[in-house]
């Protein structure tokens, strides 16, 4: 689960070698995708370039609010379009989010990171895959053609881990 059942990350599921890892990611990253919910809230925030999902526009439009964002309708306008809309036409792409945001990419991924706190339980909180709990993400990366890396643990003590799921060639 990626948040409670109120759709909000609880601070049980915050951990500082997650956020470490996930905002180091991002430094690297030349384009951030995420849904309309999602913002990283961290000091280089509102310098990384990003393209936010939304229903609410036809296909493309400049964010009235962040001159670094694009609002982007799946709907209306092919990936590619809205990266070229975004003035972002290579580099890394890092996708954030939940399960809409991390669905749609699903076939695109050649790197996905599974994070796990396997102390922590969500009772009808948000999954991070549709799918999830009937399936675990472990069989919906695999039913997508992605196969596990190494195993890291980012947090002994709260049994905190990270793996990568790499497209399989």
């Amino acid at each position: 689960m990626l948040a409670n059942a109120d759709h909000v990350m609880p601070d049980e599921l915050k951990f500082e070698a997650d956020k470490a890892f996930f905002s180091a990611a991002l430094d690297r990253a030349a384009l951030i995708i995420h849904g309309r919910n999602s913002e990283e809230e961290q000091p280089n925030s509102p310098r990384r370039k990003r393209i936010v999902l939304t229903r609410t526009i036809a296909s493309l439009a400049a964010h009235p609010d962040n001159p670094q964002a694009t609002l982007w309708n799946p709907a209306g306008a092919s990936f590619e379009a809205a990266c070229e809309f975004a003035g972002v036409t290579s580099g890394r792409v890092a996708i954030i989010g939940g399960p809409s945001v991390f669905d749609l990419f699903m076939e695109r991924y050649d790197k996905f990171w599974l994070s796990q706190a396997d102390r922590v339980w969500l009772p009808g909180g948000e999954p991070c895959f549709g799918g999830v709990p009937e399936r675990s993400p472990q069989q919906i990366l695999a039913s997508r053609g992605l196969v596990a890396g190494e195993r890291l643990t980012l947090d002994a003590a709260k049994n905190v881990t990270l793996t990568p799921w790499l497209r399989a060639d």
